[in-house]
């Protein structure tokens, strides 16, 4: 995907509402609900900032990616859960709060961490692109994520704060719309990519499932580990393994303006949206968890 008016202003912008429609729905309390229940949220994030980075290393490592995948690969583990990961939960009788919690603390951290991921990334991997080695100034850099993740996340905080009956209209177009341009965006990545995405399909679909799969058992074997009840264990599951499929497009394409390194993050949202929905059927439909109260420590 040649950087383009597309790349540069239409997808940034896109992530934007996205991101806004996020924070219409947080408030300051589900920052504050950490103190009520640290040992969920906790774990939660040790999955989400450590653990998910760290297996998305090995498995790139174990199937011999190019430096392009192997960091588009690392970009997707390194982005937060995002509204998706809120709807899937609340669909499945999860933990809803806990999830919201997560993905507002989550997004606030990462904004430090990707940079820091990406950094190591291409180092690690060695990645080159046509034009040389790709520079990730750290400042520059963090300023950017914030720009279009923070920024628009503590607008919509605002307007929940200041004129809730705006931010109570906003809220269900802005979740419709999210999702329309999260299935553009994607489709357009695709279309984009073709030739890449035939050309490293095998690896990419087997790896992004195994990373998919792996950390959502990751997420519920260690919550349960802990004693966590069931409706926590299965928000964390989700969080570990749903992930911000448009935010790593985005920044591949818009940051780093390397086209093809949006692809394994392009690929690995389609199956994340297989597993997420299989998850929904289950536990929403076919075999609800008991809803127990979230009382976590």
């Amino acid at each position: 995907m040649e950087e383009s008016v597309l790349t540069s202003v239409v997808l940034p912008l896109s992530l934007f509402i996205i991101m806004l429609g996020v924070g219409l729905s947080l408030v300051v309390d589900d920052f504050k609900r950490v103190v009520l229940y640290p040992k969920a949220v906790a774990v939660g994030l040790f999955n989400q900032l450590l653990l998910l980075p760290l297996v998305a290393l090995g498995l790139a490592i174990l199937f011999n990616l190019t430096p392009a995948m192997a960091v588009g690969l690392m970009l997707i583990a390194c982005c937060p859960g995002g509204v998706t990961s809120n709807l899937i939960t609340y669909v499945s009788r999860g933990d809803t709060a806990l999830s919201i919690t997560l993905t507002a603390i989550s997004g606030s951290v990462v904004i430090f961490t990707i940079p820091l991921i990406l950094i190591f990334s291409l180092e690690f991997f060695q990645f080159t692109g046509s034009t040389g080695p790709v520079e990730v100034p750290l400042g520059q850099t963090i300023g950017q994520i914030a720009g279009i993740t923070a920024l628009p996340i503590t607008i919509g905080m605002l307007i929940r704060r200041f004129k809730p009956a705006i931010a109570d209209r906003l809220d269900k177009p802005a979740r419709i719309g999210s999702a329309v341009i999260f299935v553009v965006i994607l489709l357009g990545v695709i279309l984009a990519n073709l030739d890449v995405l035939q050309e490293h399909f095998l690896d990419l679909s087997s790896v992004t499932i195994g990373l998919n799969l792996i950390m959502m058992l990751i997420g519920y074997g260690s919550a349960r580990l802990l004693a966590l009840k069931a409706p926590q264990a299965l928000t964390i599951s989700i969080e570990s393994g749903i992930q911000n499929g448009t935010l790593a497009i985005v920044i591949a394409t818009s940051i780093l303006r390397q086209g093809d390194m949006a692809v394994p993050g392009g690929v690995y949202s389609l199956i994340m949206f297989v597993s997420g929905g299989l998850v929904m059927y289950y536990f929403g439909v076919r075999k609800p968890i008991d809803p127990e109260p979230s009382t976590a420590s």
